[in-house]
């Protein structure tokens, strides 16, 4: 029997992690916005976050995902962001408050290993970009987390970086990075539709595309209606 390889470790430390997206944070609309924002729209939009919902975002940078989701919930609804980042959280911060959403935004700053919120809280996840920068033990940590806060039948919008069993060019380059310069290319491809899975959740729709050669897979899944229920 052969196996998929291994995805590849996250070996720099959070402490390295929190540094390196302060440092970052002025900067990465300047560097996202022609690669991850077309893609993280698409998962927006597989999501539907809608009127009267409550959505978390995990790993929300400098705040694109959470200014559409706000929007999206209207007065009736709300939205919560967590990232580990200071520098991000400043950023985003600012640009909720320019656009006058404060008051449907909450944000924490903290790790989405240990979610800070009741089980059970929310009707909508997204993680766009940022289930890849965990370890790989963590990874399903968080998208254990992830159950506990969503509503029975709430449901989860994931963009990644997808790992394929055939490794192409691009991704051996981009593994060579992540291996040499861990403090700055800290994430890597990972399996994302089956590790969903893996965790619980029932795929409802998968969408790949690409993003510098490097396959990305956008996945909606749904915690199961009848879960957490007594």
């Amino acid at each position: 029997m052969t196996y998929p390889p291994e995805i590849s470790r996250v070996t720099r430390s959070k402490a390295q992690a929190m540094i390196a997206y302060d440092r970052l944070s002025r900067w990465y609309d300047w560097l996202s916005a022609s690669s991850e924002q077309p893609l993280t729209e698409l998962g927006l939009k597989k999501l539907n976050v809608g009127i009267g919902e409550t959505a978390l975002e995990i790993g929300f940078g400098t705040g694109p995902a959470l200014l559409a989701m706000a929007s999206a919930v209207g007065d009736s609804g709300g939205v919560v962001g967590i990232d580990i980042s200071r520098g991000m959280f400043k950023v985003a911060s600012e640009r909720i408050a320019h656009a006058n959403l404060s008051q449907r935004v909450t944000l924490e700053q903290g790790d989405a290993v240990a979610l800070p919120f009741a089980s059970d809280s929310f009707d909508a996840i997204f993680i766009s970009f940022t289930l890849e920068l965990f370890d790989t033990p963590e990874i399903s940590i968080v998208l254990s987390e992830c159950r506990r806060v969503l509503k029975p039948g709430g449901r989860i919008g994931v963009v990644a970086m997808a790992r394929d069993e055939q490794e192409n060019i691009p991704q051996r380059i981009y593994e060579w990075f992540h291996q040499r310069l861990p403090a700055y290319v800290d994430c890597r491809p990972i399996y994302v539709q089956s590790t969903i899975s893996q965790s619980g959740f029932q795929i409802q729709s998968i969408a790949r595309k690409m993003m510098w050669g490097l396959p990305v897979e956008i996945c909606l899944a749904q915690k199961t209606a009848t879960e957490g229920k007594k």
